[in-house]
């Protein structure tokens, strides 16, 4: 009696767990469902935030590896130009790959000049590299004004399809007739401002860590050129 009694409480557990297993895959269903009754709307929504997630992994891994800088690179580029060893400090820019690297190697191949000509020289590579840097972040705050004003769209025309329905069903009007309408509303307008909410922190996340390699690019600028207007011994 007793393993009788402990089989039935095994076989109800398991078509309880089944139930529940169904269920949930039910819900996981619908809210798949729920994405696809937004409609048209949700392709371009869909498209941006791919858009916007690999251009901010894609820029930050870039800017992280702009960000790693030697902290003996400028040492070594002060014992190299007191000893007067040009071609080595040259050649140990040209080995490191960095924004840092190329501006030293640009001031180094105009020593000699005017120190103006080389301040110059250093800054409108600066410039090119902070470009680069910069390279796709636009498009990241453009995503991250679009894709709301697309789900305010989408919420618009839900809308008018709700009201549109209540005009053609006179007085047989149900909640069924016009759920299509208000999920298309309610829908586009949830999307379009989690993936705008998302850019927004993604762009400012990214303009920070640039504005953070631009401060490092200034201070080792004003270095390089402390170190050339040194009297010489």
């Amino acid at each position: 009696m007793n393993y009788l009694f402990l089989l039935q409480v095994s076989l109800a557990d398991t078509i309880a767990d089944t139930e529940a297993a169904r269920e949930a895959q039910e819900i996981t269903m619908s809210y798949w469902e729920l994405a696809f009754k937004g409609g048209w709307v949700m392709i371009p929504i869909i498209i941006l935030s791919i858009m916007a997630v690999y251009i901010f992994f894609e820029r930050y891994y870039a800017i992280k590896k702009a960000q790693k800088v030697d902290i003996n690179f400028m040492n070594k580029i002060k014992d190299y130009i007191h000893d007067d060893k040009i071609d080595s400090a040259l050649a140990l820019c040209q080995s490191t790959e960095n924004p840092v690297a190329r501006m030293i190697e640009k001031g180094i191949s105009r020593i000699g000049r005017p120190l103006n000509d080389i301040n110059a020289t250093i800054e409108n590579v600066g410039k090119l590299e902070v470009y680069k840097l910069e390279k796709g972040l636009p498009i990241l705050a453009t995503v991250a004004g679009a894709a709301p004003m697309i789900g305010f769209l989408g919420t618009v025309m839900g809308m008018i399809r709700a009201f549109y329905d209540m005009a053609q069903a006179g007085a047989n009007i149900d909640v069924g007739l016009l759920s299509s309408g208000i999920y298309t509303a309610m829908i586009t307008t949830m999307a379009g401002l989690m993936v705008g909410i998302i850019a927004f922190l993604a762009y400012n996340t990214l303009v920070a860590k640039v504005e953070n390699v631009i401060f490092k690019l200034e201070a080792n600028t004003t270095e390089f050129m402390d170190l050339l207007n040194e009297p010489v011994k």
